[in-house]
C-alpha cells in the first residue's frame, strides 16, 4: 500500500485530523479488512497541573499522540495554514489576498494537476507496514520513556460511521484524565464502560479499578480491544486490575450468555457485574440520536439491576453542525443528550433517584491530546429512594 486514501463517506477522528503528516504504523488489516494502526499516548504523570495541565487554557499547545515511527527529526513539522507554524514560517510563505482585499485561504492542498502550485507540497500520510518477521519499531521508542508512561492503542484510522468505534476519540482520552485524576473513585472497585471503542479509558481505569467490564458489540471490535487490553498489560498489571472483555448490546434486554458465543458472560461474571458495579462509564457515543436513545435505555436498565447506589460518568463532545432542515449551525446530537439528562432528572418511578452533574473540565492534563473547550464530562448519581 503506498498511500492511504479517504473516500468522501468516511469518518476520520479528531486525534489523527489534526496529525496528517505523521507517518502511522500499520499493523495489519482487521476482519473488515480496513488497515489498522499502531500508535502511543504518553502518560504525563509528573506534571505539575498549573503549568502544564491545560488548565489554564484550552490545550492547544499539546502535541496530540505520539505517532511513530516519525519520519525524522522535525518530522511533526506544522502544516502550511494549519495556523500551527510559528511566525517566520508565515512571513516566508507570504500573505494571499482576493481582489476585495480578503484573505485568500487555501482550501485544499496544491495537487500535481495546478499549473503552479504555492508554498510548499504538503506531505500525504504514508502508512509503514509492519509484517510479523520484523521487529516491532515502537519497542525502541516505548524503551526511551518508562513502560508506564506509555499506552498502545491499535485502532483505524478513517472508517464508514458504523465503525467509528475503532477510532480514537478525544472524549475517550478526556474521560482517562479524569480517571487518572480522580484515582481514589476508582480504587478497588468494579467498572463498566459502555461502547468501550477500542478500550482506552478501560485501560486506564484498571490502573486502579479492581475489575472492569470493557463492553462493546461486534466481535472484530472487541477482538481489538482484546488486543489493546493485552499492548498495555504493563499498566493493568501494576494496578492489579482485571479487564474483561464483554459484549453488551443495547438493543437487547439481556446479557449473552451463550457459551459458544465469542464474548459472552459467564453466570459468574453476570453475577459479579450486577452484586459490585458501581461505576459506568461511555465516551463519544452521542453522535446518533438512536444509539444516545438505546444508551440511555441502557443506563436506566442496568441500573434497575445493580444491586449498589452507581455513578454514571459521562463523556461528549459539543459539535457543530449547519443542517440543511434549520438553514442554520446547531448541535442536534449534543441538545438530543441533553435532553436525556433532564429526563433523568425528572425520572420518578419509586424506586430511583437520578441527580445530574457537570463535571469542570478544570482538572490536570494527564494524557497528551487537544483537549478543546467543547468536550464535556457529566456526572449521574443513581440511588435508592428511601
Amino acid at each position: 500500500m503506498d498511500e492511504v486514501t479517504f473516500k468522501s463517506d468516511t469518518v476520520l477522528s479528531d486525534v489523527h485530523l489534526y496529525t496528517p503528516n505523521h507517518r502511522h504504523l500499520m499493523v495489519r488489516l482487521n476482519g473488515m479488512g480496513q488497515p489498522v494502526f499502531l500508535s502511543q499516548f504518553k502518560l504525563l504523570w509528573n506534571r505539575d497541573s498549573r503549568t502544564d495541565s491545560g488548565a489554564e487554557g484550552d490545550g492547544r499547545g499539546a502535541l496530540l499522540a505520539e505517532e511513530t515511527p516519525p519520519s525524522g527529526p522535525g518530522s511533526a513539522r506544522p502544516l502550511p495554514g494549519s495556523g500551527h507554524s510559528d511566525a517566520t514560517s508565515q512571513v516566508g510563505l507570504g500573505t494571499r489576498l482576493d481582489e476585495d482585499g480578503d484573505l485568500d485561504v487555501e482550501r485544499r492542498p496544491p495537487t500535481a494537476s495546478d499549473p503552479e502550485p504555492a508554498g510548499p507540497p504538503r506531505d500525504k500520510v504514508h502508512p509503514t507496514i509492519l509484517t510479523q518477521e520484523e521487529e516491532d519499531p515502537l519497542a525502541d521508542g516505548a524503551r526511551e520513556s518508562s513502560p508506564r508512561d506509555i499506552v498502545r492503542i491499535e485502532h483505524t484510522m478513517a472508517t464508514p460511521l458504523e465503525d467509528v468505534g475503532k477510532q480514537v476519540w478525544r472524549g475517550a482520552l478526556l474521560l482517562a484524565d479524569y480517571i487518572l485524576f480522580q484515582r481514589d473513585l476508582f480504587q478497588g472497585r468494579t467498572v463498566l464502560e459502555l461502547g468501550a471503542g477500542t478500550g482506552l479509558a478501560s485501560i486506564i481505569a484498571a490502573t486502579v479499578a479492581r475489575t472492569v467490564y470493557c463492553t462493546d458489540v461486534g466481535a472484530d471490535l472487541l477482538a481489538m480491544c482484546q488486543r489493546n487490553i493485552a499492548l498495555n498489560g504493563h499498566l493493568t498489571a501494576a494496578g492489579g486490575g482485571v479487564v474483561k472483555v464483554k459484549e453488551l448490546d443495547w438493543l437487547r434486554d439481556d446479557l449473552c450468555t451463550d457459551p459458544e458465543v465469542p464474548f459472552s458472560w459467564s453466570q459468574e461474571d453476570v453475577s459479579d457485574l450486577y452484586s459490585h458495579t458501581t461505576i459506568l462509564l461511555a465516551a463519544e457515543v452521542f453522535y446518533d440520536d438512536d444509539l444516545t436513545d438505546a444508551l440511555f435505555e441502557t443506563l436506566s436498565r442496568l441500573a434497575h439491576k445493580l444491586q449498589n447506589a452507581c455513578t454514571a460518568i459521562l463523556s461528549v463532545e459539543k459539535r457543530l453542525n449547519f443542517t440543511l432542515r434549520h438553514l442554520d449551525v446547531t448541535c442536534e446530537a449534543y441538545d438530543h443528550f441533553r435532553s436525556w439528562l433532564r429526563r433523568l432528572e425528572g425520572l420518578a418511578d419509586g424506586r430511583l433517584r437520578f441527580a445530574v452533574e457537570r463535571v469542570e473540565a478544570s482538572f490536570p492534563q494527564l494524557l497528551v491530546y487537544e483537549r478543546i473547550q467543547q468536550l464535556e464530562l457529566w456526572k449521574i448519581f443513581v440511588e435508592p429512594v428511601m
